[in-house]
């Protein structure tokens, strides 16, 4: 599989409002991931009673929108903010 260009390592162009979250693009969808992960983690937005559901603040809610949500879902909507 050497050859075959991986997605996940393959740097993409983040959106103003994901790069508030994680930081200056571009970066590849693996360390976008990690860095939304170590954000959630640093502002305790996971939910206390259910750790897949994510409870975003203003800068991630302009992301992945302002209603709690389920990591798998997450992952969806960080995916609309690459290109």
């Amino acid at each position: 599989m050497a050859g075959k260009n991986n997605a996940l390592q393959k740097p993409v162009t983040l959106s103003p409002d994901l790069e508030a979250v994680v930081g200056k693009g571009p970066m590849t969808r693996a360390q976008v991931t990690s860095k939304v992960w170590e954000y959630i983690k640093a502002h305790n937005l996971q939910d206390s009673k259910d750790k897949r559901m994510i409870n975003p603040d203003a800068k991630l809610g302009a992301v992945i929108g302002n209603s709690q949500i389920s990591m798998f879902k997450m992952t969806a909507a960080v995916s609309k903010h690459l290109s």
